[in-house]
């Protein structure tokens, strides 16, 4: 959202970043709205209504039925509730728990479904980052409409691959995985493959609030190999990425995985989730693996491992996925909206 709007500013487009629970907000000095995060729709409703603004939105539409829940309660709600019903009564508990906001009214007598239809059938223009990402929203909400893909994108300045791609440091048997710890990102199973390798394997990533225990359980079975990093700038991660020549995200899902393109144009190979939208973006220029096969993780890693690096890769990332390519596509769909 930032990156997008500092480009749009360098085309000379008036934007302001608001968050939803915002009450101050004069509608009238605004043409457009654009939302993101489709599974937040209290905090959409109510700007829609207040404003009766056109409005475009990026869903960023993931879908977590696939991961693996430690919690025996969270298990429970997901097979009675549903996926729907699940972020439900995640959004009552965060307002109970921790003082969050319900915004809508509306939202508590629709529940989640109704309240996701209802948005998408008011949306003048939807913003995937990809093709297979519309098409998932498409088939659970039949009344999602038309679409333009805004690509997901790199710093172009930060992520430079430099001459040689070989820093100080620069090591061919090192694996990173920049992610932050949670269950989604899958870092448990990538420790279980990579544990008997004679590989040195890097984690980097803050903790998310909620999965203190899985941090813990990675640490407790991670080997000497695996080393542990907290959460460093776009400039620090830049020369860690010139420095080792695999990156992964074993994840449950990735609508893309911002660390996989920043990765790339810094001359990784880079291994990336079967599920999700990962192959929209690097096609035949990546190794894949299934999450849940600890093989599967093994031999990706191993094929990019052994495999040489594809500076053709860095270029098309560079050249394709950056944000102001993200800005120029927005602009698009918001004229096009104004102009309807």
């Amino acid at each position: 959202m930032e990156q997008t709007a500092a480009a749009l500013r360098l085309r000379g487009v008036e934007v302001d970043i608001r968050l939803a629970d915002a009450g101050d907000i004069d509608y009238t000095d605004y043409d457009l709205m654009h939302f993101f995060n489709l599974i937040r729709p209290a905090d959409v409703i109510v700007h829609i209504q207040r404003s009766q603004l056109p409005f475009v939105l990026s869903p960023i539409y993931v879908d977590y039925s696939g991961v693996p829940e430690g919690k025996a309660f969270r298990r429970f709600l997901y097979r009675t509730a549903g996926p729907f019903g699940q972020e439900y009564v995640k959004c009552l508990a965060r307002a109970l728990r921790n003082g969050e906001k319900i915004l809508s009214w509306q939202y508590l007598l629709w529940g989640q479904r109704r309240s996701m239809a209802y948005i998408l059938a008011r949306c003048a223009q939807l913003l995937p980052n990809s093709v297979s990402e519309y098409q998932r929203l498409k088939t659970d909400f039949p009344q999602a409409g038309s679409y333009r893909v805004v690509p997901n994108g790199i710093d172009v300045a930060t992520f430079a691959i430099p001459p040689g791609n070989e820093l100080p440091g620069y090591r061919k048997d090192i694996v990173l995985c920049v992610a932050r710890f949670e269950p989604r990102k899958n870092q448990l199973a990538l420790i279980q493959a990579l544990n008997s390798l004679p590989f040195e394997l890097r984690l980097i990533g803050a903790t998310a609030p909620n999965h203190i225990a899985y941090y813990e359980q990675c640490r407790a079975i991670a080997g000497q190999r695996v080393k542990f990093y907290s959460f460093m700038s776009p400039e620090e991660l830049a020369t860690v990425y010139a420095q080792c020549k695999v990156h992964i995200l074993p994840s449950w899902h990735e609508t893309t995985g911002l660390s996989s393109l920043e990765a790339a144009a810094m001359g990784c190979n880079v291994v990336v989730t079967r599920k999700g939208d990962a192959a929209d973006y690097f096609g035949s220029d990546a190794w894949y693996c299934e999450p849940g096969d600890v093989q599967s993780i093994r031999a990706a890693v191993l094929a990019a491992m052994e495999a040489p690096v594809n500076p053709l890769l860095a270029q098309r990332v560079r050249e394709t996925f950056n944000w102001e390519r993200a800005a120029q596509v927005s602009l698009e769909a918001y004229k096009n909206v104004l102009s309807s």
